[in-house]
């Protein structure tokens, strides 16, 4: 690969802007309600303004999170350290669509040093980084930092290469290394960058601290992770959380506000969180937010991914001997709409489950519902904790829990039948 200099870099970026008649505003910031290939997934063209709407929120919204990112943890600083091999060794992905053709071509060429930092502040510059926002001065300085929900609930194609291609919207982002980004902050402790570190790719603690606008605020310790769900998929499921909370609007509201650091107000009596900033910059986006959430489709399984006549045996396993459609009812694979109101979720007992019960001793409800099932293949590990590493790992765990004796060959139809899903 044969490399140029920052100075070189930075001018065939600069050109191609010109180029382009881009200038200093990117394309995805000009046009967020552009109709959008999201892998099959949410091919949308139906015009609609809230799903539009909701489409450019997810993407782009950082709902004044700045206020954390820049002003709190000063992500600024170290961003503009980080060089692009290694920002995407932690994760970060990046959408080939929102770069000017003379980069990719540029890229493909070889002729673009992924070494360099001043690459990841041109990529910040040109908001090609999925879920992250940056602001980049005249002289080329990274100024300010912000994240939008699509930072952990997207991925991309690997269509040009690892970690660089077309947007997977509602997909989660299993190597995104979120404890070691946020750990890079020089307004961290030691001791709490140390604990960040431990929660590895593809997990985050939602109920580890909260954000009020100006603090941050120790709400559980030690840190809990729990693996980073995938968001398709999600209509008619009704409680969207592993501990039920509330429905999607209620979670997009308690990370938008208290996780993300967004400009906003939440309020829960039952954790004893009350966070309240005007002018809110949150709820009113809400239901936009939801209605492009709730459009995202299951991804089908690729081609040749699964053994269908074995999957044909384990689905009638699934729905007789080995009992799993008792709880995992159709047609969303879950019974937690079967409580006494679609206000008020069925959930289980962390020890009917046998699942750890301290994550959900942290939550609104100390319990667990049982999970919707879609789209398995594309994001092991398993169960809320991850402690499951595929699926069989977690039959082997329902067939020790329920005594269920299955075979190896039986436990072997049901994996491929949940692979199908």
């Amino acid at each position: 690969m044969r490399l140029i200099s920052a100075a070189s870099i930075v001018f065939t970026l600069v050109l191609t802007f010109v180029i382009s008649g881009l200038g200093r505003a990117p394309a995805a910031q000009q046009r967020p309600d552009r109709v959008v290939d999201d892998g099959g997934r949410a091919r949308q063209h139906d015009g609609e303004p809230r799903h539009r709407d909701g489409q450019a929120i997810f993407r782009f919204d950082t709902f004044g999170d700045e206020q954390l990112w820049t002003n709190v943890l000063r992500m600024q600083e170290p961003v503009a350290t980080v060089d692009p091999v290694t920002a995407l060794a932690v994760g970060l992905k990046v959408d080939v669509e929102a770069l000017p053709p003379a980069v990719v071509s540029a890229l493909r060429a070889g002729q673009i040093d992924l070494t360099n930092p001043a690459v990841t502040v041109e990529l910040l510059r040109l908001n090609s980084v999925v879920g992250v926002k940056g602001t980049v001065n005249e002289t080329g300085q990274l100024t300010s930092v912000g994240i939008t929900c699509a930072l952990c609930h997207s991925t991309v194609d690997n269509s040009f290469a690892r970690g660089i291609g077309k947007r997977l919207d509602g997909w989660a982002n299993v190597d995104l290394n979120v404890g070691a980004i946020v750990a890079l902050s020089p307004a961290l402790p030691d001791a709490l960058k140390a604990e960040l570190r431990a929660w590895g790719p593809g997990k985050y603690d939602p109920r580890h601290h909260a954000f009020d606008g100006t603090n941050l605020i120790s709400l559980n310790s030690p840190s809990l992770p729990i693996v980073i769900p995938s968001i398709y998929g999600l209509k008619g499921v009704g409680f969207e959380t592993f501990t039920a909370d509330g429905p999607i609007s209620y979670w997009n509201s308690y990370v938008g506000v208290g996780q993300m650091g967004g400009h906003g107000s939440f309020s829960d009596p039952r954790i004893g969180l009350f966070i309240s900033q005007a002018p809110d910059l949150v709820t009113p986006k809400l239901a936009a937010l939801l209605a492009y959430q709730l459009s995202l489709r299951v991804p089908d399984p690729p081609p040749g991914s699964f053994d269908e006549a074995a999957a044909k045996r384990g689905k009638h396993l699934f729905r007789n001997e080995a009992g799993c459609a008792t709880c995992h009812q159709s047609p969303n694979f879950t019974d937690v709409l079967g409580g006494p109101g679609r206000t008020v979720p069925f959930l289980h007992d962390p020890a009917e489950v046998g699942t750890d019960p301290r994550y959900a001793a942290r939550s609104a409800t100390g319990k667990y519902r049982t999970t919707p099932l879609r789209g398995l293949w594309q994001h092991a590990p398993y169960f809320h904790d991850g402690s499951a590493p595929d699926l069989r790992a977690v039959v082997d765990h329902y067939d020790r829990l329920f005594g269920l004796n299955l075979s190896a060959a039986q436990k072997a139809d049901l994996v491929e039948y949940l692979k199908s899903i």
